[in-house]
């Protein structure tokens, strides 16, 4: 009797269970179907807009002046309710080929390089439009995260820094976003007619983008923009007994002193109204110290401590700048860590194989983007220390191996405890099949895999 009873317990017990399973089972469905549901959604809605642009476009050419004045309203009438029509100016072309292992920030990677070019079916003269562009350092891009695989979107996503945790979508940058648009800082190098050189990118290869903006520290910083108020009200502040002119400085003072001050007021004058204009040598760090350093001689020093007085006082005047902006903690301390990242002997010879792009050798593997083996590895070192595996991979799968292409270079790797190990790198195989030159081969037979 207790036999059976016992029996019987396991049955409902082993019961239950599937009843767990299909109900999970169930669960994922539900969330498919609705996923599919929205993407048929979005697809035609995008398909009725498409129609609907072509009909319009008919019907242009057969309207008269007076229909064409009614569809120029119904065009403002539409970017009033916040319906427009995207057209990428150019398409970027990356040393990243693929999503897998590309950055998720541009600061990961600032090695990485890329190319833009902007398309003439936007401008007849596209090298026009970035006239004064070289001026700047830094330029932000908007583009379209065109990798997604589909278009469904939810309002909590798991960041991977955050190991699994869910937080609202726009407290994060995930792609998966109602309308994917991406937004990136990334440095110009230079501009070449329509094309501009950028280096420190997060774009994969055809990524499109939508519009270029140049960095300006003084109105995109905060922690410069407070620097800069900071100066400008102590310029208006200057006290009445101070000389504005050479012939009012008393004789008895040092020769000098008065001349630096006065060329560092306008110095800083000129800064002050030319703000956002500088070179494309410059950066922001460049930027910071050029204003800490008119701060500096801002007023004659008539005490030999007054020098040290005033860098106590700039640097206490920092850290105020600084905490006026915030983020939220995960992202300067998230629960991941920074992974250490080591090559194998045989990783490091094929790496060294590789030629810069200059190189006229063709029997050996050459990058396109990337200037030498050294670069590289700093930018194999950038993607893998900050952990490109998703969270799933990263917990859950038993395969430690993880692969990813960088410019001309296939990487092959594996992540031990804290760690992640170069085991080989070998050039991009080309679409027939076939690799750009003979080392290859070698380079296959001597890889630990």
């Amino acid at each position: 009797m207790s036999a059976g009873a016992c029996g019987c317990s396991e049955h409902a017990q082993w019961l239950k269970q599937q009843v767990s399973v299909m109900r999970k089972e169930l669960k994922n469905l539900r969330q498919y179907a609705e996923s599919s549901v929205r993407a048929h959604r979005k697809h035609m809605t995008s398909m009725h807009s498409t129609l609907k642009d072509v009909l319009d476009k008919e019907q242009t050419t057969e309207k008269s002046p007076s229909s064409s004045a009614q569809s120029a309203a119904q065009t403002e009438l539409s970017l009033e309710r916040g319906c427009i029509r995207t057209v990428p100016i150019g398409f970027i072309t990356s040393c990243f080929a693929q999503k897998n292992g590309t950055p998720r920030q541009p600061t990961v990677c600032s090695s990485s390089r890329a190319r833009l070019k902007i398309q003439s079916s936007v401008f007849n003269n596209p090298e026009h439009a970035l006239t004064g562009l070289h001026q700047y350092s830094h330029v932000w891009l908007i583009f379209l995260f065109h990798k997604n695989g589909h278009m469904s979107y939810k309002a909590k996503v798991k960041p991977p820094r955050l190991n699994g945790e869910k937080v609202g979508v726009y407290s994060t940058r995930s792609p998966h976003r109602p309308n994917a648009l991406g937004l990136t800082l990334a440095k110009l190098d230079s501009i070449t007619g329509d094309v501009l050189h950028l280096s420190g990118v997060d774009l994969i290869s055809g990524t499109p983008v939508l519009d270029i903006k140049p960095y300006i520290p003084e109105y995109d910083s905060p922690v410069t923009h407070t620097t800069l108020s900071t100066e400008l009200q102590h310029q208006q502040e200057v006290p009445s007994d101070t000389p504005d002119t050479l012939e009012e400085v008393e004789p008895a003072e040092p020769e000098g002193l008065e001349n630096s001050y006065v060329s560092s007021r306008l110095e800083a004058e000129e800064r002050l109204s030319d703000v956002g204009e500088f070179s494309a040598e410059s950066d922001v760090p460049g930027v910071l110290g050029d204003v800490r350093e008119f701060l500096l001689q801002g007023a004659p020093c008539s005490q030999g401590g007054a020098e040290d007085k005033q860098t106590d006082e700039m640097e206490e005047e920092e850290e105020s700048c600084e905490s006026n902006s915030s983020v939220a903690s995960w992202i300067r301390k998230p629960p991941v860590r920074n992974l250490s990242v080591r090559f194998t002997p045989t990783a490091e010879r094929q790496l060294a194989d590789f030629l810069p792009p200059h190189c006229s050798d063709t029997g050996r593997p050459k990058f396109q983007f990337l200037k030498s083996p050294e670069e590289a590895a700093a930018a194999i070192r950038g993607v893998l220390s900050a952990d490109p595996r998703s969270v799933y991979r990263r917990n859950r799968c038993s395969d430690r191996l993880f692969f990813f292409s960088l410019d001309t270079a296939h990487i092959t790797c594996w992540f031990g405890d804290g760690f992640a190990e170069v085991l080989c790198v070998r050039p991009v195989m080309n679409p027939d099949g076939e690799t750009p030159g003979p080392s290859e081969t070698s380079s296959v037979t001597s890889s630990p895999i």
